[in-house]
């Protein structure tokens, strides 16, 4: 998922922000017991198909306007959906979902077998940056309206938790299909209904799309058709402020009631008023990431030389500078409490050791690292802020970083070009499972950082264990997999390839007449159970 809070003419950006709210028209409360909760936040939409969405934004749109087969609860545990219940094989290859009978669509129409095989298959031939969750499956059978059997390529314990992803949205199908949506091979070519849901919904969910204005505004109401609990709000309003100080005035205001990209800086401001601030935990992290196969290195980045590079940082002051002290040292690129995410050694601050490793390795005397990295705030942590504390820390054991922030769509093709040295990155889970960050992070041949890394120079950067561990945790039972899944992360870990630097606290703000705020893995904001 992209998480883009740029902090740059923050106090310029106020009066546009103020500006576009007032422009945004007033909003009608349905009484005077009911109003429109309004939400402020960078909308990074791409998309508003779920099976072309890919954002922090369309997370929140794609679980509260399409509704999956289970959901998540707030510990992380499967609940049922759409599906009431489900069976899955000993060998972790065939799910059997059995549909609730009184789940129906916006439009009063039934929620049948047939729209949850439409639905997936499109997502899988759509060939969005959702597919990967879909392309494991091989077929879906659906023996009468109400039973769903979908059938695994590969054993993957983790696939019950993937379907609360909010990919795996079930569309109306015979609605979507006359406005241009296909399901089958051809759809990646000749589907057509991407306007079309711009401006139109056909999910089961809690409310409906009312309308979207691009970088503007984002209107739901409430589904009054609803087959469950219907939602308190009658209307959710996204308003596009990038802008955290801009979004922390609208709370002061009242022109927003909650607020989604506060950093902690911005935090601090709200002392003292009567907004409601809530740190709490997140499984977002950001990462420095080392590639031995980078044209652009001037010594070889062995393995002594990278574990040099991870001692030579100062961890917890980096949290305190970034962040504010407001996050979390993570150790493997596993979200702490993901499984096998956690109790980790943490790499001690030393760089006395960090001299002794880097002149056995020959480079004592000091080189030059060239550090491209997304010209960002993620997450509350400023990219540029970060990279200059990490600057100050290697130049006391005789590295030199040269600093080169750039736009994402340069880094990436820089990324993925000639390959980085020193690069940072950002990294949010697309569902509650760990097989994800294998896939990334593991290096196994043919990987996304395996090739970012530039393992075709390299290939003694190359894991042959990672995806081993990776095919077994996905066949095990759970206290097996959680064993397994630990050792992949240790020896992501202890690659030093990528180097987490902190998972930093998610900043809830919102006015105290808005309750049942919460931070979601399969979710992000759960809209249903709020209420003001």
């Amino acid at each position: 998922m992209k998480r883009l809070l740029p902090s740059k003419s923050r106090l310029a950006f106020l009066s546009l922000a103020l500006s576009a709210t007032m422009l945004g028209g007033a909003i009608q409360p349905a009484s005077a017991e009911e109003r429109a909760l309004v939400i402020a936040r960078d909308m990074d939409v791409n998309s508003l198909d779920p099976a072309r969405a890919w954002c922090d934004t369309c997370q929140i749109y794609n679980t509260s306007v399409y509704e999956q087969l289970v959901t998540l609860d707030k510990d992380n545990k499967v609940q049922p959906l759409i599906a009431s219940s489900w069976e899955i094989n000993p060998e972790q290859t065939e799910l059997t979902f059995k549909l609730d009978p009184a789940a129906k669509f916006s439009d009063g129409s039934p929620v049948e077998a047939k729209d949850v095989k439409w639905s997936f298959e499109r997502l899988k031939n759509i060939k969005g940056n959702g597919a990967f969750i879909a392309d494991p499956i091989s077929s879906i059978d659906i023996p009468d309206a109400q039973t769903v059997v979908v059938k695994l390529s590969a054993p993957n314990s983790e696939f019950l938790n993937q379907a609360s992803a909010g990919f795996l949205g079930i569309i109306n199908s015979d609605v979507a299909a006359a406005n241009g949506a296909l399901s089958d091979a051809t759809a990646v070519d000749k589907d057509t209904s991407e306007n079309w849901f711009l401006s139109n919904s056909a999910g089961s969910g809690p409310f409906v799309l009312e309308s979207y204005e691009p970088n503007a505004e984002l209107r739901l109401k409430r589904n009054e058709n609803y087959w469950r609990k219907a939602p308190v709000i009658p209307q959710v309003v996204f308003r596009q402020v990038k802008d955290a100080v801009a979004q922390a005035q609208m709370l002061q205001s009242g022109a927003a009631d909650i607020a989604m990209q506060i950093d902690a800086e911005t935090a601090k401001t709200l002392e003292g008023s009567n907004v409601v601030v809530d740190k709490v935990p997140s499984y977002n992290f950001v990462y420095i990431a080392l590639s031995p196969g980078a044209k652009a290195n001037t010594v070889k980045l062995t393995p002594e030389v990278r574990e040099a590079i991870s001692i030579a940082i100062d961890r917890t002051s980096l949290i305190d500078f970034t962040v504010g002290g407001a996050g979390r040292a993570i150790a493997t690129p596993i979200p702490l409490g993901f499984p096998g995410g956690d109790n980790h050694e943490i790499p001690a601050y030393d760089p006395d050791r960090a001299k002794e490793l880097l002149a056995a390795a020959g480079v004592g005397d000091g080189f030059t690292l060239k550090s491209i990295y997304p010209d960002m705030n993620v997450y509350g942590v400023d990219f540029s802020l970060m990279m200059q504390k990490i600057q100050q820390d290697l130049a006391k054991v005789g590295i030199t970083v040269e600093l080169s922030p750039v736009p994402f769509a340069n880094w990436r093709e820089a990324a993925n070009g000639d390959h980085i040295p020193l690069t940072a990155v950002f990294f949010a889970p697309d569902f509650f499972g760990t097989s994800q960050y294998v896939d990334v992070f593991g290096l196994s041949e043919g990987s996304v950082w395996a090739k970012r890394a530039g393992g075709e120079t390299d290939p003694s950067i190359i894991s042959t264990e990672t995806g081993k561990l990776r095919e077994q945790a996905l066949a095990a039972p759970a206290e097996e997999a959680e064993k397994l899944w630990f050792e992949a992360g240790e020896l992501m870990a202890k690659a030093r390839i990528i180097i987490p630097m902190v998972s930093p606290d998610l900043i809830l703000a919102h006015s105290p007449d808005v309750k049942g705020v919460r931070y979601s893995a399969c979710c992000n904001l759960p809209l249903a159970e709020i209420t003001n």
